[in-house]
């Protein structure tokens, strides 16, 4: 999409399957929780990541429904989403199935897409204070809807003086926040949990790039017991690949720029793409 757009075409835009959505359409989804999604952060007609956001919804979708939507049928709805608005937008993209949800079975039908666009978002600019709180999600793996502990355990944690709240798995490891993948810093490496989480693709954008760049990165079991010991801590997600971290729970973190700065870095390396 071309970046001098008329800048006069609504933020607000709703599509099912590729045109605008009708009350009818949206009906007998105002109460469905039986869907997964994926967000993304689109500036210029053009956002990071799209091969990881196709991923996503394709594997979601077998999972969920027993088949998945052809890409580039869903590049095409995307397209037609974004050209109704202005070049910078947030977008969600939802897959449901129109068999509905609490039947003995989904008949294996096409998910069907609904694809919302609204203004551009920006992450707080930290650094975040985290709670911990012991929650597993079902099915981690999935970005899914209807999750109600997400908003409650924030704002639980905005409560007792914090800014979010981070998960703490059955076997004592840090897993994600609410709406954040956690990352880490030992001084030399990136560190990401090792857990069941959901694998964002903001993540999965710097992960790539830090290869790339030859950063060193692992993978490990990170407990509240083993803060004290890290360089740095931060939260990611579609808005920022990086906000810092001041605290977890009562273990105060270091402050990283040059950490923040990498992870930005990594981000910013990775090509945007028009859908």
């Amino acid at each position: 999409m071309p970046t001098n757009a008329p800048t006069d075409r609504p933020s607000f835009v709703v599509h099912r399957n590729g045109q605008a959505a009708t009350a009818a359409d949206l009906a007998p989804l105002a109460f469905a929780g039986y869907a997964h999604f994926t967000a993304a952060q689109v500036r210029g007609g053009r956002l990071r990541g799209l091969d990881l956001h196709l991923a996503r919804l394709r594997h979601a979708s077998v999972e969920l429904f027993g088949r998945a939507l052809p890409d580039d049928r869903v590049r095409s709805w995307l397209r037609a989403a974004l050209a109704a608005g202005p070049a910078d937008l947030s977008l969600t993209a939802t897959a449901f199935s129109p068999a509905g949800e609490f039947t003995r079975g989904g008949g294996r039908a096409e998910p069907a897409l609904l694809v919302r666009t609204g203004p551009p978002a920006t992450a707080p600019e930290g650094p975040l204070a985290l709670s911990t709180v012991a929650y597993e999600r079902v099915l981690p793996e999935l970005k899914h809807v209807g999750e109600v502990a997400k908003t409650y355990f924030l704002r639980q944690a905005i409560a007792q003086g914090f800014d979010d709240a981070a998960f703490v798995d059955r076997h004592g490891r840090l897993t994600e926040g609410t709406i954040w993948n956690l990352v880490f810093w030992d001084g030399t490496a990136v560190v990401w949990p090792d857990a069941a989480m959901l694998t964002g693709t903001t993540m999965g954008i710097v992960r790539r790039q830090l290869d790339r760049l030859g950063v060193p990165q692992r993978t490990q079991e990170i407990t509240p017991a083993d803060l004290p010991a890290l360089s740095g801590a931060a939260v990611m997600n579609s808005w920022t690949p990086g906000v810092p971290l001041s605290r977890i729970d009562s273990f105060p973190l270091p402050q990283a720029p040059a950490f923040l700065d990498l992870l930005h870095r990594a981000y910013q390396a990775e090509p945007a793409v028009a859908p």
